[in-house]
């Protein structure tokens, strides 16, 4: 009796999972989809508009060329606007552009970091090296061949020959190659010229090892050497001039 009761019932089950199913199959669900608007178009009403969008994008440009990726929008409005009303500026003129150049400064130090970082350790291992002598500010130098006559002061003039080298050895100027020996002011120089040169007795040559500081700092110069360069100098003192 009880297995024909479980037979009868297994259709019944079966027809109620059935529709289960359907049900489940047949429930729509509701979903909200947010359409976004597409942004206005910008309209320039008046020269005026079209200039002041030209004004920011063309500085935001060159700044962008020199390094920097981002502004504090808010206060660049601000200062805008104060500019422009005669208002009384939160910054006065000369901290302005310490402020100005102390940003670029930063900037462009992490933009050459590798460059940093690789003058340091040349100096650090170079000064390990046999004949190198190191300067208190830093500078480092070998003396290939030692003169015997007078040292210059930083007011004289000196004539000498010279060849420039950045750490990997690129050449980026040799009075050897223009075959024509170099007048020139010890005052007038890079300062590791000026103190490396008064170091020297006539028919001295020396090389030197340049830390960017006492070079062309973060500037650099020119094409050929980049910012933050520690350079090396071959130079030949060859006269004294006087003031």
């Amino acid at each position: 009796m009880k297995k024909t009761l479980i037979t009868l019932m297994l259709p019944f089950c079966a027809l109620a999972l059935n529709a289960q199913t359907k049900a489940k199959t047949t429930t729509v669900k509701k979903t909200t989809t947010t359409v976004k608007k597409a942004p206005s178009a910008v309209v320039f009403k008046s020269t005026l508009d079209s200039a002041s969008y030209a004004f920011g994008n063309t500085m935001a440009s060159s700044m962008k060329n020199d390094g920097l990726n981002s502004l504090n929008y808010d206060l660049l409005i601000k200062g805008l606007k104060d500019a422009f009303g005669n208002a009384t500026p939160l910054i006065p003129k000369e901290q302005s552009q310490v402020a100005i150049n102390n940003l670029f400064k930063n900037v462009s130090k992490q933009k050459n970091a590798p460059i940093i970082a690789e003058g340091k350790a040349f100096l650090e291992k170079n000064k390990k090296e046999a004949g190198v002598q190191v300067t208190p500010s830093g500078m480092q130098y070998q003396v290939i061949t030692r003169g015997t006559g007078i040292k210059p002061k930083a007011t004289d003039t000196v004539l000498v020959n010279y060849r420039g080298t950045l750490l990997n050895g690129k050449q980026f100027d040799s009075s050897y190659d223009r075959k024509e020996p170099l007048s020139l002011p010890l005052n007038g120089v890079i300062t590791g010229w000026t103190e490396g040169l008064q170091l020297m007795q006539t028919g001295s040559k020396y090389k030197f090892f340049i830390p960017y500081n006492l070079a062309y700092g973060e500037r650099g110069a020119g094409q050929d050497i980049p910012p933050y360069s520690t350079l090396i100098f071959e130079i030949e003192l060859l006269k004294v001039n006087g003031k």
